[in-house]
């Protein structure tokens, strides 16, 4: 009779046990950065594709978290001998999240859509030598290119590559629908962004039931909800200084890997006094980068001396052609006939190393006659006003996107670069395949644009994350701006 009472007890704690089990299949990550809108291919805001991309939308390739390229959407491909056409054959079985079909039509409608005169894609250059977008069959599309481009399946792993249907494109930027292995279900604005694992999905199912993205800007605040556990994981945690804390903490793990954000004090070059090398040149030699990196990111960030990533094996260290030298920066500004100085207006973001990096930068300015006027932005205003409007004189960014170099050949982009040799060797670099060949063309783009003083060039942006200890497969780096969660899971 007794043993009733005692089975009932231990199945019940069973049970219990099993529903927190079964509890461990979501996760809450927080982002500092809120998306302005969630369409990943109409915005240069990185933080769409940090929640979307992988997620909810699919290319037809697509970065991993060690920065290879490998099939997405596309299972495989065919390329011509004389490398002007891309034959890619299709995932079989793929529906968008309304119950669509993915195929061929979709694909060309996206790239079609992207490479269009009036395409507002951030990133269209990326598809400027698609000549032509062919559909075969429903599962094989043909690309045809106006010359051989050996980025180009590289530049179809990006965010702004990604395939959308195109009856969903009216709702876009507030209801996303994709093919990924997340459906979008909320978007609470200023809090929060929640997905569900998508039944119907074509790959491998994730392991979590459901994500919520969150969204906390403070630093301090960030710090307060990981340590009281109220969230699982921090992506790119805003607050450096308290990583020391989190790592003597058995609660937690520490990831702290390579981004390909290369930040940089962008100048104005169409902007007078900037449009004048010399100006450049007087405020690159004004920058302490190493005090930069210290007082911002508490020591964490790689100096730069060029807009490029320090561990590509095409790296050349040029940080001795801007080194520190206040005494110089003087003597080029009264070159200039700018003795006495001049103001200007710095923007700033939202992000700390922004917010921090901008309070010493004007304090170096200052020291040898700079005026920095600060402008403090949220990140919508940034994108009006400086990447859209061009209405600025310097600010501070991080750009993420991976081997972005390219964006110094286009005299429209918001600093307003214009130098032809610059461009003909991009477009040479465009048609070369030899790695060899295209290392020195690289190296020598470094060298280009570090000797113009085109940017202020600041730092790599390291990726630093923390997680609760038992949370597995976030990436460590950030070869692209994502938080895949396609293959995170918890520890058993």
């Amino acid at each position: 009779m007794t043993r009733l009472p005692f089975l009932f007890a231990a199945s019940s704690a069973l049970a219990i046990l099993a529903g927190a089990a079964a509890a461990r299949d979501t996760v809450t990550v927080a982002l500092q950065l809120e998306p302005p809108h969630l369409d990943p291919t109409s915005a240069a805001a990185g933080a769409i594709d940090q929640v979307l991309y992988s997620n909810v939308f699919e290319g037809l390739t697509r970065f991993m978290g060690d920065g290879s390229v490998v099939p997405g959407l596309a299972q495989s491909w065919e390329i011509s001998e004389d490398g002007l056409s891309y034959t890619f054959t299709l995932q079989d079985g793929v529906t968008f999240h309304d119950g669509s079909t993915m195929d061929a039509e979709d694909v060309k409608f996206s790239l079609d859509r992207a490479r269009a005169e009036d395409s507002t894609n951030a990133q269209k250059a990326l598809f400027a030598d698609i000549a032509s977008v062919d559909v075969v069959d429903p599962l094989t599309v043909k690309l045809t290119l106006s010359q051989p481009n050996g980025n180009l399946l590289f530049n179809l792993a990006w965010g702004d590559a990604v395939i959308v249907a195109p009856e969903t494109i009216d709702t876009i930027k507030t209801a996303p629908v994709g093919t990924g292995a997340f459906t979008f279900t909320n978007w609470v604005q200023g809090d929060r962004i929640d997905l569900a694992r998508n039944p119907d999905y074509w790959g491998e199912a994730p392991a979590l039931s459901a994500a919520t993205f969150k969204f906390i800007s403070d630093p301090t605040a960030a710090f307060a909800a990981m340590m009281a556990e109220d969230i699982d994981a921090f992506s790119a945690f805003p607050a450096p200084e308290n990583l020391p804390q989190f790592e003597a903490d058995p609660r937690f793990q520490v990831l702290i890997g390579s981004t390909e954000g290369e930040t940089i004090l962008s100048i104005n070059n169409k902007q007078a006094p900037f449009d004048n090398p010399k100006v450049r040149a007087a405020v690159a030699h004004a920058i302490d980068r190493q005090a930069i990196i210290d007082g911002a990111m508490f020591g964490y960030g790689t100096p730069i001396g060029t807009h490029f990533a320090p561990h590509n094996p095409a790296y050349v260290d040029l940080t001795g052609t801007s080194a520190h030298d206040p005494e110089k920066a003087r003597a080029l500004l009264a070159e200039a006939g700018l003795a006495n100085g001049f103001t200007t207006t710095l923007h700033l973001p939202p992000p700390s190393y922004a917010r921090r990096g901008g309070e010493i930068i004007a304090a170096q300015l200052a020291e040898v006659g700079i005026t920095a006027e600060i402008i403090n932005v949220e990140w919508a205003q940034w994108l009006e006003t400086v990447f859209r409007g061009k209405n600025f004189g310097l600010s501070i960014v991080s750009h993420t996107e991976p081997m972005d170099i390219g964006i110094y050949a286009r005299p429209d982009y918001y600093f307003q670069y214009d130098n032809a040799a610059f461009q003909d060797l991009m477009a040479e670099l465009t048609g070369t395949t030899d790695p060899d060949a295209r290392t020195k063309m690289l190296q020598q783009a470094q060298e280009i644009i570090a000797n113009d003083y085109v940017n202020g060039y600041l730092f790599q942006l390291a990726a630093l994350s923390v997680a609760k200890a038992d949370l597995q497969g976030l990436w460590a780096n950030a070869p692209t701006q994502a938080t895949d969660l396609t293959v995170v899971s918890w520890a058993k």
